[in-house]
């Protein structure tokens, strides 16, 4: 089939993909396993339980926000994970303004002390976001609110990792950490042929075998055509938008 051409495996920079492995009940420990890498100065998550991916204002007017993947832990931790694969103008307002969602929603009527529990914004980017021309191999920002004087944390409840893929450009042999060898797979998945070793384990043994493409039904295979499609659309936009910029120079 044409999709195949894609390899053996399941792009997880599709929406299709990406749900499937990390918005689905049946792969909820790849999700929990993910996180702990993302978070691992935090403490580690147990479990966790998927929440409603819309959420709305507290009006009916109100701006409502739609995540990929909004889940709260067995510590009452709430995260919202998001796969972005192009950039926008105000990224870095809109990952903000999707955090205020978690935060509101911990509201309760009546005498309230004003104790949140910690919320954290995960974003998966496809593109650059911090032009840092000196540190391109830094892929990996974790932001939090500090004081400008003293570089002290003020509140570490509230937390922003952004993850670029475009500045990850390591090889197999050069993955040193289970957090690596995640960022390798979301960014190089379809490109196997096989399960090399370098990426065994219990958790990836799991996710090379519920992304094969073979074992999808004739609907999934249909919801990943399209997502497919609409990913390869995208890339041709972006591919032309360079284009053009450059013959502009």
């Amino acid at each position: 089939m044409e999709i195949l051409r894609h390899g053996k495996y399941l792009n997880l920079l599709t929406d299709y993909a990406f749900k499937r492995i990390f918005g689905s009940e049946s792969c909820k420990d790849l999700l929990i396993d993910f996180l702990n890498e993302v978070i691992e100065e935090h403490g580690q998550i147990i479990n966790l339980k998927y929440l409603p991916t819309e959420q709305l204002g507290n009006r009916e007017s109100d701006r409502k926000a739609i995540f990929d993947i909004y889940c709260q832990t067995d510590c009452n931790k709430h995260f919202v994970v998001e796969l972005q694969k192009v950039r926008q103008l105000y990224f870095k307002e809109r990952s903000i303004y999707y955090s205020t969602f978690p935060i509101q929603s911990q509201a309760v009527k009546g005498k309230w002390n004003f104790n949140l529990n910690p919320v954290y914004t995960v974003a998966i980017l496809d593109f650059i976001l911090f032009d840092e021309k000196d540190e391109e191999d830094h892929f990996f920002h974790s932001v939090l609110l500090k004081d400008d004087r003293t570089n002290k944390v003020f509140y570490d409840k509230l937390s922003y990792k952004y993850i670029e893929l475009p500045k990850f450009n390591r090889t197999l042999e050069q993955l040193n950490t289970n957090f690596e060898r995640w960022i390798y797979l979301l960014k190089n998945l379809p490109t196997f042929e096989n399960h090399p070793p370098e990426l065994r384990g219990k958790v990836f043994d799991r996710l090379f075998e519920y992304a094969e493409i073979e074992k999808l039904s004739q609907n999934e295979m249909e919801e990943y055509r399209k997502s497919i499609l609409e990913y390869d659309d995208i890339q041709d936009a972006i591919e032309c938008a360079k284009e053009i910029a450059v013959k502009k120079l």
